[in-house]
């Protein structure tokens, strides 16, 4: 007979659960314009919309709990130098550009940093690589990390990556993140709650703010 995906992940023993910690903090990652308007080459379509309402949620949610909230954006110096071979390889970047497009680089409505909480610009797809992001939630006893934002194939996946490689435990908020198709949504969470990170329902994030 043959086995199913969940049976061959299974006995290959990708069922370990990461129960979070006590110190969370929430990162924001990219949710910016540019993947909710339509005349954007990165427009992320429903996919991308739909994860608004999650994002908001938590957002306020960790607000009101006193939690460290930071964000990401991207931004690339004219010509896109300092984006490397990334920037070469996903020409849609160039909207990036320092003063090309501020309006696609603006933060969505709702999601907008507030004072005091850290905004962390970054080149590449993992917030950690190349950023302050892991020495400041350290300085900041943080020990998980929720985390929210587009897209979930790119940026959501690299940054869940490196934060478990950095010694955080990622959370994954599913209706806070989006992609531009079904398909490599729901396989990227799959993998990452598989191999690196725990995929968690909004109400289970709202519950574990509401405890820490």
């Amino acid at each position: 007979m043959t086995e199913t995906l969940e049976e061959n992940y299974a006995r290959g023993g990708f069922t370990q659960r990461l129960p979070p910690g006590a110190r969370p903090a929430l990162l924001v990652v990219d949710f910016v314009r540019a993947y909710l308007v339509d005349d954007s080459p990165l427009f992320g379509g429903e996919g991308c919309h739909a994860a608004l309402a999650g994002a908001r949620t938590l957002l306020r949610a960790a607000r009101k709990r006193g939690i460290p909230v930071l964000h990401t954006n991207v931004e690339f110096e004219p010509g896109g130098r300092n984006g490397g071979v990334f920037f070469r390889k996903v020409p849609a970047l160039a909207c990036f550009e320092r003063g090309k497009r501020p309006d696609l680089a603006a933060f969505a409505e709702g999601l907008e940093p507030a004072p005091g909480e850290t905004v962390i610009t970054k080149q590449y797809a993992s917030a950690f690589f190349a950023t302050p992001l892991a020495p400041t939630l350290t300085a900041l006893g943080c020990d998980t990390v929720l985390i929210a934002g587009v897209s979930t194939s790119g940026c959501i996946r690299a940054t869940a990556l490196d934060c478990c490689q950095h010694g955080f435990i990622p959370l994954v908020v599913r209706e806070a993140v989006g992609d531009r198709a079904p398909g490599p949504h729901d396989a990227n969470l799959f993998d990452l709650q598989a191999k690196y990170a725990e995929v968690i329902g909004l109400d289970d994030a709202l519950s574990y703010l509401a405890r820490s």
